[in-house]
Parts: structure tokens; C-alpha cells; sequence
């Protein structure tokens, strides 16, 4: 009902509407669901959270395997706990503007290469002897983040089901998890059939028979 009040002939008018503040959420919510602004991307905010997410992981690369997993986890049920505050202020549950799960699901789909012999710095130290050059790990991270947009875009199976089964936060976060888990299983898979040390298309691959 549109609100009105009497002017002074006692006639009715339609008195204007105050803008309602958006439902649900904080402020925090919003900035951690869409990493401090980055899913307000005009196009394909999806692709830039995941592309924030490989320097997030070579940062993050140093850590044991086991840190590693506890670390994704916690943004996990943070990301959970965010998306379903944005997604009540945003006025929708999987918002586009909703972009931690992509960064979730991206650091998922790189792990295999946590499992290649680097240095102690982590990716970012990788030098001649010690793992790895920064050059080397280039098409390794770059395979990883196209196979994780390949399946987040596509959502095959397992994927659709999440994505339109769970509710809630979870569920935003789940369809890209599963994502990042079959990305990883082919990431895993080529880097065993093109051999870790080949390193693929990088300089080691020269040398190559």
C-alpha cells in the first residue's frame, strides 16, 4: 500500500516512499562474500575471484599439506557464513556478487601442486635445484585455474546437484567445492602422466626426449 497523507485543501496524496535498507547481513558479510568488492565486477565477477585466488595461493603454499586443508576449510564455513548474510541482504541466495566460493573452490583445485617438490619458501622461492622456478610454475597454476572455471561453468553431475539441493550459504559453497575437487583430480591426473619434473610447457619441458 502506497503510504499518503492530506494536503491542506484535505485532499489525498501519495506521499513518497523512503528506500527500505536491504534485508539480512552485514556489512562484513558482504565484504568478505564478495572480497571486499571484487564480485561488484561489471563482468564475469566469478573469473576474478577465482584469478584472486592463485596469488592467495602461492602465498599460502609454504604451509604443510595439512594446514593447508585446515585453512581452506575455515574459509569454507566462513565463505558459508558470509554468502548466506550477503545472500539475504542481496535479496538472493547464490548472488553473483557472491564471490568466496570461488576462491574456495580455485585453492581446491590447485592442491595437487602442493605436492611437488618446492622449496621451503613455498612456490614463490622455487629456484634452479630447490623445486621449481616462479616461470616454471606459471602453466601448472594457469591448467589448474581454466580447469576449475571449465567445471564451475559447466557443473556436471555432482556439481548441478549441490548447486540446486543445498540451501543456504552451504550450498553456495558446495557446487564450487565439487568443482575444485574434479579440477584437481585432472590437475592431479596430467601432472603424473606429463611427469612432475618435466614441468610441463615451462623451461623444464625442454628437456624433454
Amino acid at each position: 500500500m502506497v503510504p499518503s497523507e492530506r494536503g491542506p485543501a484535505g485532499a489525498i496524496i501519495e506521499a513518497p516512499q523512503r528506500a527500505r535498507p536491504p534485508a539480512g547481513g552485514g556489512g562484513l558479510a558482504v565484504a568478505i562474500a564478495t572480497l571486499a568488492g571484487v564480485g561488484f565486477a561489471p563482468v564475469a565477477p566469478g573469473t576474478f575471484g577465482s584469478a584472486l585466488a592463485l596469488p592467495i595461493f602461492v602465498i599460502l603454499s609454504p604451509l604443510s599439506p595439512m594446514l593447508f586443508g585446515l585453512t581452506v576449510t575455515g574459509l569454507f564455513f566462513l565463505g558459508s557464513w558470509a554468502a548466506d548474510g550477503a545472500g539475504a541482504r542481496f535479496g538472493r541466495t547464490d548472488d553473483g556478487r557472491i564471490v568466496i566460493d570461488e576462491v574456495v573452490g580455485q585453492l581446491l583445485a590447485l592442491t595437487p601442486l602442493l605436492l611437488l617438490p618446492v622449496c621451503a619458501g613455498g612456490l614463490l622461492a622455487g629456484s634452479p635445484g630447490c623445486g621449481p622456478t616462479r616461470s616454471e610454475v606459471f602453466w601448472p597454476l594457469v591448467t589448474g585455474f581454466v580447469l576449475f572455471r571449465l567445471f564451475d561453468i559447466w557443473k556436471p553431475g555432482a556439481v548441478r546437484w549441490a548447486e540446486r539441493s543445498i540451501p543456504g550459504g552451504y550450498g553456495v559453497m558446495m557446487d564450487d567445492v565439487l568443482a575444485g575437487l574434479l579440477a584437481a583430480a585432472v590437475l592431479a591426473t596430467a601432472l603424473v602422466w606429463m611427469g612432475s619434473g618435466a614441468w610441463w610447457f615451462g623451461a623444464g619441458a625442454a628437456a624433454l626426449p
